[in-house]
């Protein structure tokens, strides 16, 4: 990256910025100026009165089954592989209870693209748990496998979601979207769909009436300029149907799988993750909420991200096994996330999939 003069963070202030100068940014602004840069435009969404919002949820991986073999990936294993499953619907019907009695409110379904799925497994899942828990959110199926579904079954994107929505869909999570740049998307998940696929996928959702995030994984073979490349796309399509709640930038694990082996990444450390993160908020001015990757970073940088432009502390987790796969495991229960939130001299709420507060927790 070509090193520019350090930037006037007053003219920055209250005006969509440039490419450059987000790079500029990223090069040559200190961390906490660039932090406190980044929560002045939170606060323009999220002021201070107002709550950091986290939601109870759950992730189940209805199968581990998959063809897509992305190099970063140390939960899924090539179809016929011994290892592979498919959860019966007993499995995620008695996760799906727990959740719902433990006050949850989000059930985030995703898996492998199993060629043996078509859609009427999906629409027959989706049935039965909104039949038997009619009050959950089903924020279920990333692009890729939204796109999956459409090749195994041989629909097109809209007929497959207006099919899943009719089924129970509520919302569909960013999930796949790596870096939104096919160079970088050849090295690391070249089976995966191309990124204006992805894209696609979002806008049919978006148009048929369907709020969805957005996520970034960044930290490997990407450079930033790639990551803004990403950045771009997502602020690009935000214009259409505004229809992104909230942007999620986490880092690539390098435990576990082929790419953290075998090719030389760009690690992201805990500073590149605070300034990427607050790049992006200052970027994507027309998303607006951001949420912390606790998951990924910890409860402590977790924490520091409010002060760099996330109001959102994301899901409590009940489960998760495709990051813990791939060497990171941050267990932290929902007391905990709570009390991060009052060490910061703010209020915490439980939140529902669409931002709506369900409860505020106050600190005093």
């Amino acid at each position: 990256m070509q090193l520019l003069t350090k930037p006037n963070l007053d003219k920055l202030s209250g005006k969509r910025i440039t490419t450059e100068e987000a790079i500029n940014l990223y090069l040559n602004t200190d961390c906490l100026e660039l932090g406190d840069l980044a929560d002045q435009i939170r606060k323009k969404h999220h002021p201070d009165a107002e709550p950091v919002t986290f939601v109870i949820d759950r992730n189940i991986n209805y199968t581990n089954a998959c063809t897509t073999a992305c190099r970063f990936c140390a939960f899924a294993f090539w179809p016929g592989d011994k290892r592979t499953y498919i959860n019966s619907y007993e499995i995620i019907h008695e996760k799906t209870k727990e959740l719902v009695e433990l006050g949850g409110t989000q059930l985030l379904l995703q898996g492998g693209h199993n060629p043996e799925l078509k859609i009427e497994y999906y629409e027959d899942l989706l049935k039965r748990l909104k039949t038997d828990f009619s009050d959950i959110t089903l924020h279920a199926l990333s692009p890729s496998e939204v796109d999956h579904v459409c090749n195994v079954s041989k629909l097109d994107i809209e007929t497959v979601l207006r099919r899943l929505i009719n089924a129970g869909l509520d919302s569909i999570p960013g999930g796949g979207a790596e870096i939104l740049v096919d160079r970088v998307r050849d090295i690391i998940s070249p089976l995966k769909i191309k990124s204006d696929r992805w894209l696609e996928v979002m806008e049919v959702a978006h148009r048929l009436g369907l709020k969805t995030t957005a996520t970034m994984m960044f930290g490997h073979v990407e450079t930033f300029e790639e990551r803004l490349e990403h950045m771009e796309k997502i602020r690009q399509l935000q214009e259409k149907y505004c229809g992104f709640t909230a942007f999620i930038p986490w880092t690539f694990q390098k435990e576990n799988n082929s790419l953290g082996r075998d090719i030389a990444c760009n690690v992201s450390t805990s500073i590149d993750y605070l300034r990427t993160l607050a790049v992006s908020r200052i970027y994507l001015d027309n998303v607006i909420n951001f949420q912390s990757s606790w998951v990924t970073q910890g409860i402590k940088i977790g924490q520091i991200a409010l002060a760099f432009g996330a109001n959102d502390m994301g899901g409590t987790m009940l489960e998760e096994n495709v990051v813990s796969a791939a060497g990171t495991s941050c267990p932290t229960s929902m007391k905990e996330i709570i009390h991060a939130i009052h060490k910061t001299g703010r209020d915490a709420a439980q939140r529902d999939t669409q931002y709506n507060i369900i409860k505020v927790i106050s600190r005093n």
